[in-house]
């Protein structure tokens, strides 16, 4: 469809860095443990994405040159323009940052127009709308809302950081097919936190 497309992959479903955290592991190293789930579950997409035909890098902020090449930006920007799909693995390389952070950063580091927030819900709620069938979806909301409200769209960090350079944020639901092809059209579905 003529875009470039980057992917940051959290590692929840391996290792949660902030869980193991709260059940006293040190939290360097349970994110670092947590950063390192991403790289697997970057290349296991890429595996998946290359039996479709689809040409993947999977780039990460922490060095692992048997599996994966190390991120550079500039090196990140050239794979894109070669039409290839570049996964954003690592997380930022450091601890205390979730991959919501390495999205939001990477996405400014490429010139990303968009981050599109796949989630499992349909955008953002007002509350959670697993526990609460009252939930009433947000179709767009500012920035400055999520933070002051305490939405869980991103973490605080990353939304600020899109905040500061106008870089709006779509969230949609990736389990409902043909989403990610409505979203990439420009077809208004789940919630956009812009400046407006």
């Amino acid at each position: 469809m003529g875009v470039q497309i980057g992917v940051v992959l959290g590692g929840g479903n391996i290792f949660r860095g902030l869980n193991a955290s709260e059940q006293g592991m040190d939290r360097s190293s349970a994110d670092y443990m947590g950063m390192i789930a991403t790289v697997m579950n970057g290349v296991a997409m890429q595996d998946a994405l290359e039996k479709l035909g689809v040409h993947t890098r999977v780039m990460t902020a922490i060095e692992m040159h048997q599996i994966a090449e190390v991120y550079i930006r500039r090196r990140a920007i050239r794979h894109l323009e070669k039409n290839r799909v570049v996964i954003f693995a690592g997380g930022t390389g450091n601890p205390f940052f979730t991959t919501d952070t390495a999205a939001a950063l990477r996405a400014m580091e490429i010139q990303a127009e968009v981050i599109l927030k796949a989630t499992k819900v349909d955008g953002v709620y007002d509350r959670d709308p697993v526990h609460h069938s009252d939930a009433s979806l947000y179709g767009s909301l500012r920035y400055i809302e999520v933070l002051e409200r305490g939405l869980k769209v991103m973490d605080s960090a990353a939304i600020s950081l899109c905040m500061d350079n106008s870089l709006p944020i779509v969230v949609f639901n990736l389990n409902k097919d043909g989403n990610i092809k409505k979203v990439v059209e420009g077809e208004r579905i789940g919630t956009v936190v812009s400046t407006e």
